[in-house]
């Protein structure tokens, strides 16, 4: 197997790496790799921040390992390598009535990723983290391959879910798909006026799918007004997503000037009438809107941008509200922005999701959003909140660790099965997690 020296990045563009990468094609070359090599494995690197990143050192790139390896037609269950991406999936089965059972905002994301983090969609309220859909799980040990379930070596699966890639490269996964009416969405979209309103609908919702946008330059009285979409799948013949486009160049910072932001935002929340509207939308514009820009990353310009994404307990919502008042203030947001309401559902011990609300937000890379992530970080800590990894480029370890309360029954899993810290990435060695 080759190790080909490479640049690279994580989504948000802020951290870079070098060094070898292998891309194995099949399970014996990634065998071989691990046995000699062992090394952190990637996927198609859309994590935002460093938790795909190996500067100086090897890294394993899974993107060639994506079969459908078995699939049961009338139980839903599936077989497939961890270099699959969720939107190929979604292409594959929903038109067999299946559809992946958790989708996070890009298609790209691969089913490795996925359960490296341990992803959340616009079901979670209803269906939980991706994790809590995967039935078993191959981890390539030096060893040789290693099966996990919740009943076969219990506690590395459940460091694995949500688990950062520190337990090793995961070969393949099986999991339960859900069952869906058919290819395409029904979108009910509704426009919220204020905070206080928004939540009361994402609580009432009883919608399979929901998910808000905010208008993170509203202030006053318009503070956390946005649009509600509520969605189900359904049958039907309506045209196929557009093809997507391209941007090009590295876009100069007056397009995301507080001025332009504040205009979009404006007439972006006036698109949906006033009594609201239902539409009929390609299934993977609805779950995927942004992959349809590609490299949608670079309007943020060369320095690239931030997300911060945070997760609060729903007696902490007025927390919430203060730091999107502080984001409103700040001039810095940018019109992507979003507010969903999470349910309990978790399947690991790193695993970001809790019972609560969630609010994501992007900021140019600028010292005075680095700032603010800062101190919306420490509102979260106090707010007993937590950040999400998958998007953090920004936080120290003594925010961290006191927001994952499973922390030690994770490490002492990880060190049982990874002692010489093969699998450490960018993020794991700035956030300290295996030092202790």
């Amino acid at each position: 197997m080759t190790w080909k020296t490479t640049d690279y990045s994580g989504w948000g563009r802020v951290h870079t790496a070098n060094g070898p990468l292998a891309r194995p094609e099949r399970a014996a070359a990634l065998a071989a790799l691990v046995e000699k090599t062992p090394a952190p494995a990637v996927g198609m690197r859309r994590s935002y921040g460093d938790a795909c990143l190996n500067d100086g050192g090897r890294m394993i790139d899974m993107t060639r390992m994506d079969r459908v390896l078995d699939f049961d037609p009338e139980t839903g269950e599936l077989h497939i390598e961890a270099g699959a991406q969720i939107g190929q999936m979604l292409k594959i089965f929903a038109p067999k009535g299946w559809l992946p059972p958790v989708m996070p905002g890009t298609g790209f994301a691969t089913v490795g990723g996925a359960i490296a983090m341990d992803v959340h969609g616009k079901n979670h309220h209803g269906a939980g983290s991706f994790g809590m859909h995967v039935t078993e799980i191959t981890l390539m040990t030096p060893k040789g391959p290693k099966v996990l379930t919740s009943q076969k070596n219990a506690s590395l699966f459940k460091a694995t879910i949500g688990g950062l890639g520190q337990t090793g490269p995961i070969v393949s996964a099986r999991l339960q798909m859900l069952r869906a009416k058919g290819d395409v969405m029904i979108v009910t979209e509704r426009r919220v006026e204020a905070w206080d309103e928004f939540l009361a609908l994402l609580d009432a919702s009883e919608a399979t799918y929901t998910v808000g946008w905010i208008d993170a330059t509203a202030h006053g009285d318009q503070l956390g007004r946005g649009i509600l979409e509520e969605a189900e799948t359904g049958a039907g013949l309506i045209p196929p997503a557009k093809r997507g486009k391209r941007i090009p160049i590295d876009a100069p910072a007056i397009a995301l000037s507080p001025s332009v932001v504040r205009t979009f935002n404006a007439a972006y929340w006036r698109r949906v009438p006033d009594k609201g509207r239902t539409v009929v939308k390609p299934i993977d514009n609805f779950f995927f809107p942004l992959d349809k820009i590609h490299d949608w990353n670079r309007l943020y310009g060369k320095t690239g941008f931030h997300q911060f994404q945070c997760v609060v307990p729903i007696e902490a919502a007025d927390a919430l509200r203060s730091m999107l008042e502080r984001i409103a203030g700040s001039g810095l947001a940018s019109p992507l922005a979003v507010l969903k309401r999470m349910g309990p559902g978790r399947a690991g011990h790193m695993s970001f999701p809790m019972e609560g609300y969630t609010l994501a937000v992007d900021f140019p890379n600028r010292h005075a959003a680095q700032r603010l992530i800062g101190e919306l970080e420490t509102a979260t800590v106090q707010a007993g909140g937590r950040v999400y990894l998958a998007k953090d480029a920004l936080a120290g370890p003594e925010t961290v660790r006191g927001m994952y309360p499973e922390f030690s029954a994770w490490l002492k899993a990880v060190k049982s099965v990874d002692p010489d810290g093969h699998y450490i990435t960018d993020l794991v060695r700035r956030l300290e997690l295996r030092t202790i």
